[in-house]
C-alpha cells in the first residue's frame, strides 16, 4: 500500500526538512582491510575469501596500511582534523552477511572528525559540516531468491557471497544540515556528486555508484517551521545514483509530513528506496548505538600516524575539485551558466581532455553538450559511455578547422562514431562526407544556380546583396551540404562582380 504523501510545496511551507548525509566508499586497494584477499568486483561467488574475512576461529586481522592512507587523504581534504592515535571497535549485530557476527568498524575515536566542505546550488554557496570520516569493512551481499521484489519478504531461499565482506570502507558522516527547505534535495545531491569528484581526485576509489562501491544512506526529519526542536529521524539506505538521492529526499519529506499533518507520529527506521516507483518503504526499527555493543577491537593495535606523515600526504593532495573549476573557468572564459552546464552535464574531464588535444573550450563545448549529449539523452547514457573520447573530438575539429568538414557533416561524423561505424576516417569515406574543395565543381553548381534563379541575381545586381544568401542556399543543397560556405561566397561574389 502506498503511503500517503504530501505536494512537496505544501510540506515545505509547514515543516523545515533536516538532514544528514552518510556516505560510503569502497576504496579502490588491492586486497581487503584486514587479509590479503583481492577486491576485484564481479568475481565469482565466494571465490575471494579467506578465514579472516569470513570471520573463522583463530583468523587475526591486520590493517591495510595503504587503506589508512586514503583514510587520512579522504579527511584532509575535507578538511578535518586527523586523530594523532585511534582505534578500531567491533559493531555488534546478527546479520546473515556479516559473517563475523560484528563489523569491525571505529566508533568514538574516528581518524578523521570536525570537518567541513562546501557545494553550490543555483550559484548559492552552502557549507557542509562533517561530523567524522572513519574506516570499516564493508559485508558481503545477500540475494534474496523466488520473490516478486528481490527482497527477503515472499523469497524462498536467500544466498550471500562474501566476496565483498571486508573490502575497505570509509563511511564520511554529516553533521545536522540545515538549509532553506527548497534547496534541501537539490543541497543532498550537490554533496554527493562534489563527494563523487572529490574522491576520483585523490584516486582513492573508482566511486561506481552502480556497482555499489559510493553509497548514501540519506537521514531526514521534519520539524515545524520556526522550530528549533528535531523531529524524528529516517535512514533510507544504499540510495546509488545522485538523481536517486534527491528524490528519496524529497519523497521523505513529502510522506513524512503527510504522517505529521495527520496527526501520527514518524517511526525512527531504516527505510529503502525504490527507484522504480520513486518511494521508500520501511525496513527495519533504526538501532542507537548503544544497541550495537561497540568495544575495542582487541586483536588489532591502535592506528597513530605521524605528524609527518600527515604532513607528506596533505601536500600531496591534487587541486581541490571546486577550486580546480573555478580556475577552469577563468581559463575559458565561460560564464557562470556555462560552467554550471558542463559540470551538470558530467562534461568536465571530457572538455579538460579534448582542450588539452588542442581544441578551443569554446569548441569542445559544442560538441560535448551539444550533438553528443544529445546522443547521450536518447541512448540513456552517460557522455563517458558513449564510446567517444577526447581524441576523437579533437580529430573531428581539427577537419573543420582545416576546413575538411563543416559543423554539419562533422555532426554525421559524431552520429557515425555513436554508432560504431568505425574511426572518423572510416566514417568520412563510408559516408562521402568530404567537403568538395575543388572550385571547378563548385562553380559548374554556382552557375547551375545562377541559371535556376535569375530573378535573384538581378535582386543582388540591382544593390541587394543580401539576396546573395538564396545562392548561396542553393549551391549548398546542389552540394548536399559537402561544400565550404564561406568559399562558395567568395566564388559566387566574383561570379557576380560584388
Amino acid at each position: 500500500m502506498t503511503a500517503a504523501v504530501f505536494a512537496i510545496d505544501d510540506a515545505l511551507a509547514q515543516y523545515d526538512p533536516v538532514m544528514g548525509l552518510e556516505v560510503h566508499v569502497e576504496l579502490n586497494t588491492k586486497s581487503k582491510m584486514f587479509c590479503g584477499c583481492p577486491t576485484e568486483f564481479g568475481a565469482p561467488p565466494n571465490t575471494q575469501t579467506c578465514p579472516v574475512c569470513l570471520g573463522l576461529p583463530g583468523a587475526l586481522p591486520v590493517v591495510n596500511a595503504r587503506a589508512v592512507e586514503s583514510a587520512i587523504k579522504i579527511g584532509l581534504a575535507l578538511n578535518c582534523e586527523i586523530a594523532e592515535w585511534c582505534r578500531f571497535a567491533r559493531k555488534n549485530y546478527f546479520y546473515p552477511d556479516m559473517p563475523k557476527n560484528f563489523q569491525t568498524s571505529q566508533y568514538d575515536e574516528p581518524i578523521a572528525f570536525n570537518g567541513w566542505t562546501e557545494v553550490t546550488v543555483d550559484g548559492e554557496t552552502y557549507r557542509i559540516e562533517i561530523e567524522r570520516a572513519h574506516m570499516e569493512e564493508d559485508t558481503g551481499k545477500s540475494t534474496h531468491v523466488g520473490g516478486a521484489t528481490g527482497r527477503i519478504h515472499g523469497a524462498s531461499h536467500s544466498l550471500v557471497d562474501y566476496n565483498r565482506a571486508g573490502i575497505p570502507l570509509i563511511e564520511i558522516v554529516t553533521k545536522t544540515i540545515e538549509v532553506p527547505g527548497e534547496k534541501a534535495a537539490a543541497v543532498a545531491k550537490a554533496y554527493v556528486s562534489m563527494l563523487r569528484d572529490l574522491l576520483l581526485a585523490l584516486d582513492v576509489s573508482d566511486v561506481r555508484m552502480d556497482q555499489g562501491s559510493l553509497r548514501c544512506d540519506a537521514n531526514v526529519s521534519l520539524k515545524p517551521s520556526g522550530s528549533t526542536v528535531l523531529g524524528t529521524r529516517t535512514e533510507t539506505k544504499n540510495v546509488n545514483s545522485f538523481r536517486s538521492v534527491e528524490r528519496a529526499v524529497t519523497y521523505e519529506i513529502t510522506r513524512q509530513a503527510a504522517v505529521l499533518a495527520s496527526g501520527g507520529k514518524v517511526v525512527q527506521e531504516t527505510r529503502h528506496w525504490h527507484e522504480d516507483t520513486g518511494i521508500t518503504t520501511s525496513g527495519r526499527e533504526k538501532s542507537d548505538a548503544e544497541d550495537y555493543r561497540y568495544f575495542p577491537e582487541p586483536d588489532l593495535v591502535p592506528v597513530a600516524p605521524s605528524r609527518e606523515w600527515v604532513e607528506e600526504l596533505r601536500a600531496s593532495l591534487p587541486e581541490a575539485p571546486t577550486a580546480r573549476q573555478a580556475r577552469l573557468q577563468t581559463e575559458w572564459g565561460f560564464t557562470d551558466l556555462e560552467m554550471r552546464d558542463v559540470v551538470k552535464g558530467r562534461a568536465l574531464e571530457l572538455i579538460v581532455g579534448t582542450v588539452e588535444l588542442g581544441v578551443t573550450p569554446a569548441a569542445a563545448k559544442k560538441w560535448w553538450l551539444g550533438e553528443l549529449a544529445r546522443a547521450a539523452n536518447e541512448s540513456g547514457n552517460d557522455l563517458g559511455d558513449l564510446g567517444v573520447g577526447a581524441t576523437q573530438v579533437a580529430e573531428v575539429q581539427k577537419l573543420v578547422d582545416e576546413g575538411s568538414l563543416n559543423d554539419k557533416l562533422a555532426r554525421q561524423v559524431f552520429d557515425g562514431l555513436v554508432k560504431g561505424e568505425g574511426t572518423v576516417e572510416e566514417i568520412i569515406a563510408a559516408r562521402g562526407l568530404a567537403l568538395v574543395s575543388d572550385d571547378s565543381a563548385l562553380i559548374e553548381a554556382i552557375d547551375r544556380a545562377l541559371a535556376a534563379n535569375p530573378d535573384v541575381v538581378e535582386k543582388v545586381r540591382s544593390g541587394k546583396p543580401a539576396a546573395a544568401g538564396a545562392l548561396i542556399g542553393a549551391v549548398m543543397k546542389d552540394m548536399k551540404g559537402q561544400a565550404d560556405a564561406a568559399k562558395v561566397r567568395e566564388l559566387l561574389n566574383a561570379k557576380l562582380g560584388i
